[in-house]
């Protein structure tokens, strides 16, 4: 087996190991996809400036999100479905990110509910809540969250509809897959992958089964989801959810300089800049496009997450330079854990690690918590029109 240097070699050895219908889910966006390849590219164009002859023997990448220790500026994303991609594959992404000492965030569309990692793990994860039109059972979420001893809450503002991803309809998504040929046959090719999902400890949705009549049934549950995104969501909502969780509470999606002002005012202990891995609104800016303005505005009324095509150690360190506290990731996250179980999620976590190190070594930068944008090259000369949102 060829060696696994990035994590552009787990994204392979995943395409190739689970059905197409649920690689893409996790691999690409809404639409004609412009957003979710700007936050790639504009990642990739911005430079990092390389200093020599300082002497970097003694580097730590320990800093603290939320006030709590962490071994690196790091977090595991909320994904849907993530279940799907490997067996338990939530239980053994928080399992992954525990030994790793980050913090992992459990989606409320998970396959393995609050209960389940809570019972599989020793220290505590983070919540993300989508408030549905039942308020009485997004308060029911809280509750749960909060039994289960969740240190945050992460409360996702940019999915009051859903974004349509067309590759989805044409692969034929919906939970369970559509039962096409073309899937029938690209799930009998894949063994292992079925094995270990139907081996796993849960096959429906672990947080909502409960609620929904039929609630076996995973086709009932996905169509009671799609009805339940509420787009009479507002600012309110947040205060209403501020009252009563009683925890840290963090904001997800925030892009527009508008939105960030009412974000900081608001409450919330941390805010997310992201445009949903570019599964939302197609056309809208890249995350790290955004993310300057937003840490400006922002200031210290709330530390800043970064999250949108976070796939390298350079990634994290050129998003730290831009104003944020650490960054998230969810497509590289599901990559290792399709590629490897919790295997592949600690390989991930750790090729970000050893790369992050090596940057700001090559910077000049012996402490994580020095990343300022000193470490950055002179933007002018590699992409001019990325000087306006990178300039202090």
């Amino acid at each position: 087996m060829a060696a696994i240097t990035n994590v552009a070699d787990l994204r392979a050895i995943a395409k190739r190991k689970v059905p197409r219908a649920i690689f893409d889910y996790a691999d690409r966006g809404s639409y004609d996809e412009i957003t979710i390849d700007a936050n790639r590219r504009d990642l990739r164009a911005i430079p990092l400036r390389q200093r020599v002859m300082i002497d970097v023997s003694d580097r730590s990448l320990a800093t603290t999100i939320l006030g709590e220790p962490v071994a690196m500026p790091l977090a595991i994303a909320p994904t849907g479905l993530t279940g799907l991609f490997h067996g338990d594959g939530e239980i053994l992404g928080a399992r992954a990110a525990q030994a790793a000492g980050i913090p992992f965030a459990l989606s409320t569309v998970s396959i393995c509910s609050i209960e389940d990692v809570a019972g599989a793990v020793d220290k505590p994860f983070w919540f993300q809540l989508y408030v549905m039109r039942d308020r009485g059972f997004a308060a029911s979420l809280v509750e749960r969250a909060k039994a289960a001893g969740c240190s945050a809450l992460v409360l996702t503002l940019d999915l009051q509809i859903q974004g349509q991803r067309h590759r989805d309809i044409k692969n034929g998504l919906s939970v369970p897959p559509k039962l096409t040929l073309a899937n029938a046959v690209d799930v009998m090719l894949k063994p292992a992958w079925a094995y270990k999902v139907l081996m796993g400890k849960r096959r429906s949705f672990g947080n909502l089964q409960d609620r929904v009549p039929g609630g076996d049934s995973l086709t009932t549950l996905s169509q009671w989801i799609a009805n339940q995104f509420d787009p009479s969501l507002s600012w309110k909502d947040v205060e209403w959810i501020r009252s009563i969780w009683p925890g840290k509470l963090i904001l997800k999606g925030i892009l527009d300089e508008e939105d960030a002002r009412i974000a900081a005012d608001s409450g919330a202990d941390a805010i997310v800049v992201s445009n949903h891995g570019g599964r939302q609104l197609d056309g809208a800016r890249s995350s790290i496009s955004a993310l300057p303005r937003v840490a400006e505005i922002v200031g210290d009324k709330a530390e800043i997450l970064f999250d949108g095509g976070v796939q390298t150690g350079q990634d994290v360190l050129k998003a730290l330079a831009l104003g944020a506290r650490a960054c998230m990731i969810g497509k590289a996250f599901l990559y290792g854990l399709a590629a490897g179980g919790q295997e592949g999620v600690a390989q991930t976590i750790d090729i970000i690690r050893k790369e992050l190190d090596v940057s700001m070594a090559l910077t000049g930068t012996r402490n994580v918590l020095d990343v300022d944008r000193s470490v950055l090259g002179d933007v002018r000369s590699n992409r001019p029109s990325m000087q306006d949102w990178i300039s202090p």
